[in-house]
């Protein structure tokens, strides 16, 4: 582990960029997912039109995708995080209506008898009571974007791919090997965190 040991700062750069394509392409993700899946439940024919586009866009692979976007955004972080973000969002799209779904409808009537317009039941009833599958899609959807910005080193994004594509470059069996397990770790690490999050939600959710 000698070039593990030498290189502490290189593995934490690679780790962090990591961390931030991963966390800003969720966040973004998820700021898009809510609205258009709420705006979609309850609305079959607008919800496939959404669903199907976001999961045609899933459908691509992933360095298709980051090459389709090199030329119009050019190498590193930007290309990287619109390319996660399209794999996130069909994702917690798909969550976030399967989830208002699932409310039961004695639940939306009472709301809607108490005198809640549509969109504050949508926000104050539904959405709330939806958050276990909407946790639940993040879940997937983490493990995807986690695994996706490992190729993001294809097109100088940084991150621990990059580990990985040197040490495959060098014939150096260490960096593939720390880079893998970093990614890895970070893909269950993650996991966890939003698993217990969603356990810490009530049951009747």
């Amino acid at each position: 582990m000698r070039w593990t040991s030498r290189n502490l700062d290189t593995i934490a750069v690679a780790m962090l960029t990591h961390l931030e394509l991963v966390l800003a392409a969720l966040v973004i993700a998820m700021a898009l997912a809510l609205p258009l899946g709420l705006l979609a439940a309850g609305r079959p024919r607008l919800s496939a039109w959404l669903l199907g586009s976001a999961g045609l866009l899933y459908s691509l692979p992933t360095l298709a995708v980051f090459a389709l976007l090199v030329p119009v955004l050019g190498l590193g972080f930007a290309p990287a995080l619109v390319a996660l973000i399209t794999y996130a969002l069909p994702v917690l799209l798909r969550a976030v209506v399967a989830g208002i779904a699932a409310v039961p409808i004695p639940v939306t009537e009472a709301a809607t008898g108490m005198g809640l317009s549509p969109w504050q039941r949508r926000w104050r009833v539904e959405l709330p009571l939806a958050l276990p599958v909407v946790l639940g899609g993040l879940r997937v959807a983490s493990a995807t974007v986690v695994s996706a910005a490992t190729v993001a080193a294809y097109i100088s994004a940084g991150g621990l791919g990059t580990l990985i594509l040197t040490g495959l470059d060098q014939g150096h069996t260490e960096k593939i090997l720390v880079g893998a397990f970093l990614v890895s770790a970070l893909a269950l690490v993650l996991d966890q965190a939003f698993g217990a999050l969603q356990r810490r939600l009530p049951a009747t959710a």
